[in-house]
């Protein structure tokens, strides 16, 4: 059975990527990002804390991290 994704904070996301493997974020024109060996990952501006589950979802793909990743790292 496959849990559901909640919204998260976007400390929370930046600390659950750095746990599996991302280095950052970094400055990079209007948007901060963070990177895991060749891929670049476009973190959403902080202007609001929350991610929202439909943003989560689209993030991860962009990432390669798979949901069993996502929920191993609570």
């Amino acid at each position: 059975m496959t849990k559901r994704l909640a919204p998260v904070s976007r400390r929370d996301f930046i600390k659950r990527l750095r746990a599996l493997g991302f280095e950052g974020p970094y400055a990079g024109g209007n948007h901060e990002f963070m990177l895991r060996g060749d891929r670049r990952l476009i973190l959403p501006n902080p202007h609001r804390s929350v991610i929202g589950v439909n943003l989560l979802i689209r993030l991860l793909r962009q990432a390669g991290v798979s949901r069993e990743e996502w929920f191993s790292m609570k």
